[in-house]
């Protein structure tokens, strides 16, 4: 097309077709950058394919595999991890806490 005006009915049908798929494509890409959850969550996938090739490197395969298991298992129940850890730190400070009295 032109950019001009359109002649006729077939014309603008075409025009409005086009312009439609530009602006669902437009709309789409959008939509993706927007999706912040997604990126974060494929962005920690990757950082976890990158510690784990790492781990492989350093240990052996079974080692690698089990640290990704525990790093899936991890993020998929968070909260019991989390209150495992608190609950853990709750207890060093008090027995540093006895420790110093």
């Amino acid at each position: 097309m032109s950019g001009d005006f359109p002649k006729n009915a077939e014309e603008a049908r075409l025009d409005r077709d086009v312009t439609r798929e530009e602006l669902t494509e437009t709309l789409e890409a959008l939509g993706q950058k927007l999706d912040v959850k997604t990126r974060v969550r494929e962005n920690v996938d990757d950082k976890l394919d990158q510690a784990t090739a790492k781990v492989a490197e350093v240990t052996n395969e079974p080692t690698a595999v089990r640290f990704r298991q525990g790093a899936d298992a991890v993020r998929a129940h968070p909260l019991p991890v989390f209150a495992g850890v608190l609950g853990l730190l709750i207890a060093i400070r008090l027995i540093l806490r006895r420790r110093n009295s």
